[in-house]
């Protein structure tokens, strides 16, 4: 269940990238680009990305300040430098077309590269993204605005904290395992100023940039959302479904942020039948 290892490594313009390549390329097939959100990691598509390996190649990458890539002082972990990251590891896979599944902040990486960096996809499926303001629960707008205070909290304070606010993405719970999987890379010497730095770099101005030029997109959308998202309301779902040509939403009852833990055998069977 807690089992996942990105076995290759890219030096990307905001540190050392973890990635890993699941399944074989298949002529006629484009493969699939999986983007995770915060405050997760590629971990978070281990059963979806193992189960779509069956028929295309996956391609899976921990964002850097993020799971097993890098995370250092002064880093550069902002949506911006995400989304130039993403572009220089499409050009290292060699992949032009990919299908691309993006969740949470990972839908505004996916959103710009394609918007403001022409990068081309075949598909695109958008999983609860940050996409339109204003975005953000309560708990992280409050960490944003404090995250050198809260930066500060000796290490039991700061896994609780971290635990209690991971724990808020689930609408039935966590697995315990799987909670605690998440909530370790946040907990190391190198995470815990990580956890803090993600945040205060979030800026609205990144979703600004792009939110009105949705009407743009010229490419199978689909736009999947838990029905009980406490940190992004489906009604963000029917609001980026309006805008985006096209667009199909699909609404999982029982499934809160966290879609791929709350619902991944429903997840899974819609995005295999949107990518073919």
């Amino acid at each position: 269940m807690t089992q996942w290892l990105l076995d290759r490594s890219f030096r990307s313009s905001s540190g050392e990238v973890r990635w890993a390549a699941l399944g074989e390329a298949r002529p006629g097939t484009p493969p699939v680009a999986l983007l995770h959100g915060t405050p997760f990691s590629s971990f978070v598509w281990r059963g979806i990305a193992t189960a779509l390996a069956e028929r295309r190649q996956v391609f899976v990458w921990d964002m850097p300040g993020y799971g097993a890539s890098e995370m250092r002082e002064g880093q550069d972990v902002s949506l911006a430098a995400q989304t130039r990251v993403f572009g220089e590891l499409l050009a290292h896979w060699d992949v032009t077309e990919p299908a691309v599944v993006a969740h949470d902040f990972g839908g505004c990486v996916a959103l710009r590269a394609h918007l403001l960096h022409g990068a081309k996809y075949a598909r695109l499926a958008l999983v609860d993204p940050v996409a339109l303001a204003p975005w953000g629960s309560p708990a992280y707008r409050l960490l944003g605005a404090h995250s050198e205070v809260f930066g500060q909290l000796p290490p039991e304070l700061h896994r609780a904290l971290v635990r209690a606010y991971i724990s808020s993405a689930s609408h039935p719970g966590l697995h315990p395992a799987v909670l605690d999987r998440l909530v370790d890379d946040w907990c190391t010497k190198e995470g815990r100023p990580a956890f803090y730095r993600q945040i205060q770099q979030s800026d609205r101005r990144f979703t600004d940039e792009i939110e009105g030029r949705y009407g743009e997109l010229d490419l199978p959308t689909l736009i999947c959302w838990g029905a009980q998202d406490s940190w992004i309301p489906a009604a963000k779902g029917e609001q980026l479904a309006a805008v985006v040509p096209g667009a199909r939403l699909r609404l999982i009852e029982g499934a809160g942020h966290l879609v791929q833990e709350d619902a991944p055998a429903q997840l899974g069977a819609i995005l295999r039948e949107f990518l073919g």
